[in-house]
């Protein structure tokens, strides 16, 4: 007898002949609404090897001087100009090959939402943030976050964004482990997240 024909037998054991479905399935888990701490969502970052910074919206621009000064950098169409030094070269994606992102030292973005709880940065695709390729591509992303885009949990996080969106749900760098659980970085996305979450 395999495994799954004897699981299911104790299953039909324990439910009997008929099984009765419940009349309505219990909806009362948890919604979201709780408090927003920007203090854990920079521990919980810095737990997965992302690197923080907190700013000025005034100030972005020497962060990402500070992390990709004279390098070349993906930006998608509708990034802020202004979070931009004049010591990089931005390249915007306006339909950019995968050859010319991969070129590329890092990418800036915006997000769209951050879950404190988990540590996560939501990217939906939006102007400020460009195509999912343009930040799976570069060995650097860094991304700007507004601290009203922060939410306390995961529930809070769906109902801001739009389902119909692609989603890309980013909590540290890329990792992942081998077999004996050795951590290696940049396999499936950028080996140095650098948030940079604006607070002022």
């Amino acid at each position: 007898m395999s495994s799954r024909a004897l699981i299911l037998g104790r299953l039909r054991a324990a439910l009997g002949p008929n099984p009765a479905a419940p009349a309505e399935v219990a909806r009362d888990y948890h919604r979201g609404g709780g408090v927003v701490d920007l203090e854990v969502l920079v521990h919980r970052l810095t737990d997965y090897r992302a690197t923080v910074h907190l700013c000025c919206d005034g100030e972005v621009a020497q962060v990402v001087d500070a992390v990709l000064g004279g390098r070349r950098v993906v930006v998608p169409p509708g990034l802020p100009r202004h979070w931009l030094p004049e010591t990089v070269e931005a390249l915007v994606d306006d339909g950019l090959s995968a050859e010319q992102v991969d070129g590329a030292d890092g990418v800036v973005t915006a997000a769209a939402v951050a879950v404190a709880e988990t540590g996560t940065v939501v990217l939906d695709a939006g102007p400020e943030q460009g195509r999912r390729l343009i930040t799976l591509l570069p060995d650097v992303h860094v991304c700007v976050l507004r601290a009203e885009q922060v939410v306390a949990g995961v529930p809070d996080a769906v109902a801001r964004l739009d389902p119909h969106r692609p989603l890309t749900w980013i909590s540290g760098p890329s990792a992942t482990s081998d077999i004996e659980l050795n951590r290696v970085e940049g396999v499936h996305g950028p080996r140095n997240l650098h948030v940079v979450i604006v607070i002022c």
